[in-house]
């Protein structure tokens, strides 16, 4: 990884860490549901969130339409769940969220644009009022097959298939400490985090980039690593009235190859148009040289129906 794309994802975490710096007097911003859901009782607290909704997108023409165009129709479906809970000084957080999408367009096969399962378990222990230890396992994988598609000809029936489930998955153990100056973002910083990547489909590495196999050896299912350094911030927080941003950016970089870092960086703006139709944008950008040497990168803007309790 060149040293110019390094040194902008450290000064763009740094900004952002001073960006809330005015905010470190404990005030609590109320106008969040996370935090309004916190103050309900004093000292211990118990809060879970659940939500799920399906965004459609379709399009069509009529056969003499000048302006050109392909039938289409998308669907894509989401559950999220988090929950949080404070006794004392411990306290125990669980994030799950999931995504999967088909589009479908006139004269192809149905092809996957969005496909995504997220856990995260973490313990803390408080030390001060900011600063806390923690211990936590983090999954991330996919529910189903991948393929890259040929654009001559333009057909499903040309592809390959390029991941699926559990191939590749990512499992991680870390131990650290974590600083939180405001209720809605946190960073956690895990030196000598272990991370497992996962590639059961032992064909793969024939279609995948240079035949790299994400990292794991051909021939093998597992790869383990050491973090030098392990770097988490996530941010959750409704920027305006009906309008939450949240975004979780992952900075990894081993023993073995130190300059070769990797990075994600997962994000979503949704505005709530109504008590059941929201507004979603969503962005992923990647950096990993073990999937790819340039920075990967995939965006989608959604409406659809949203239920939350």
């Amino acid at each position: 990884m060149s040293g110019k794309l390094q040194n902008v994802t450290f000064v763009a975490l740094a900004l952002f860490v001073l960006s809330t710096l005015p905010t470190f007097s404990q005030k609590v911003d109320l106008s969040n549901s996370l935090n309004a859901g916190k103050l309900k009782t004093p000292g211990d607290t118990t809060w879970k969130k659940i939500e799920f909704g399906a965004n459609l997108n379709q399009g069509s023409f009529s056969s003499n339409w000048t302006g050109g165009g392909v039938n289409s129709v998308a669907l894509g479906l989401f559950f999220n769940a988090l929950s949080e809970k404070k006794k004392g000084k411990n306290s125990w957080r669980n994030d799950f969220q999931s995504q999967y999408g088909i589009v479908r367009n006139k004269g192809q096969q149905s092809r996957k644009n969005v496909d995504r399962i997220f856990f995260d378990t973490k313990y803390n222990r408080e030390l001060t009022a900011v600063w806390s230890l923690f211990a936590n396992i983090n999954f991330l994988s996919q529910f189903g097959s991948g393929y890259e598609y040929s654009s001559d000809p333009d057909s499903a029936d040309v592809k390959k298939k390029v991941s699926g489930i559990l191939s590749p998955a990512y499992l991680t153990e870390a131990i650290g400490i974590e600083y939180r100056p405001v209720p809605y973002f946190f960073i956690d910083f895990a030196p000598g985090a272990l991370r497992q990547t996962i590639v059961v489909d032992k064909e793969l590495y024939v279609n995948t980039p240079d035949q790299k196999n994400y990292g794991v050896p051909i021939g093998k299912r597992v790869r383990t690593e050491a973090a030098l350094v392990q770097i988490v911030a996530n941010f959750d927080k409704d920027i305006a009235k009906s309008v939450n941003l949240k975004f979780r950016y992952l900075l990894f970089s081993s023993f073995k190859h130190p300059l070769n870092i990797d990075n994600r960086l997962d994000a979503m703006l949704t505005a709530k148009v109504n008590k059941f139709v929201n507004v979603n944008l969503g962005a992923i950008v990647v950096y990993d040289e073990d999937q790819s040497n340039k920075v990967q990168f995939a965006q989608a803007l959604s409406i659809g129906f949203l239920y939350s309790f």
